[in-house]
């Protein structure tokens, strides 16, 4: 069973613990119906095959066809699939099909609008792991359909050391040197800094990517003046459509926004039986 399986027949059996009571005494078991899923706003359509297999899940006999393509961006009132075959199976569906189709497209949606904003200053917009739990592998997918690229997935991918354990390890460079010398050679260290004293610390001390966190955008060009290509400079904290652009301005190669996974709104869509 793949994870994307997993995390459908999770959500399934939360819905459908024991049956729908209202469609299984209200439809006929032989009852075939067609519907369609229709955009209720305007933006970008990520889960297609999520949704696709949500259904095929509770009956392999249902035909889902795709009107839209993942990733396109569509209009209220637009038709994004169409579905067909046993009736119970499509309304037992309908729920977690939509509900993993809608929280996908508004990732998606999102994450365009701040690639859009960028446009073509060279800053890479990327997730964090500010993500619902159990849904990361389908929430992170759906960024990159917006036009986004991904953060590390878990603590076990990658060093991030941040305020906590700089605190907890007596300073950036007792941090760095700590970790230096129990991980192989080939995993970079990324560090959190506040202030431009730190910056230059972790830069003294080898790290490999620096984090600006929460910076204002006059101390955010100094750090990386004084950073000078030495190290990946990324840009965190209070990230929205309205102040993306500056902080792309400032020169910095990430620009980590965990708004779009952890206070996102859902992109409206709705299923019709015809």
């Amino acid at each position: 069973m793949t994870d994307m399986d997993k995390i459908i027949m999770n959500a399934l059996k939360e819905d459908i613990p024991s049956g729908d009571i209202t469609t299984d005494n209200i439809i006929g078991e032989n009852s075939e119906s067609e519907a369609i899923l229709i955009a209720k706003d305007d933006g970008v359509i990520a889960g297609l095959n999520v949704a696709q297999r949500v259904f095929l899940l509770l009956d392999d006999g249902i035909i889902f066809k795709k009107v839209a393509e993942e990733g396109q961006q569509v209009k209220c009132g637009d038709i994004i699939a169409t579905v067909s075959g046993n009736t119970r199976a499509v309304l037992k569906a309908e729920r977690t099909a939509l509900n993993l189709l809608q929280r996908l497209s508004g990732i998606a949606t999102a994450t365009r609008k701040l690639v859009d904003r960028v446009g073509d200053i060279k800053a890479k917009v990327v997730d964090t792991r500010k993500t619902t739990p159990g849904l990361r592998i389908l929430e992170k997918y759906a960024v990159r359909v917006g036009g986004g690229y991904n953060h590390r997935f878990s603590l076990s991918d990658g060093v991030l050391i941040k305020d906590n354990h700089i605190k907890a390890a007596g300073g950036i460079k007792n941090a760095i040197e700590h970790v230096r010398n129990r991980i192989p050679h080939t995993i970079k260290i990324e560090i959190e800094t506040e202030t431009i004293e730190q910056v230059q610390e972790a830069l003294d001390a080898g790290a490999d990517i620096i984090m600006f966190d929460n910076m204002g955008l006059d101390k955010m060009k100094e750090a990386v003046k004084i950073v000078n290509g030495r190290a990946i400079t990324e840009a965190s904290g209070n990230i929205n459509e309205n102040t993306i652009y500056d902080i792309a301005c400032t020169g910095v190669g990430i620009i980590s926004v965990g708004g779009l996974t952890h206070s996102v709104n859902s992109f409206d869509i709705s299923m019709e039986i015809n």
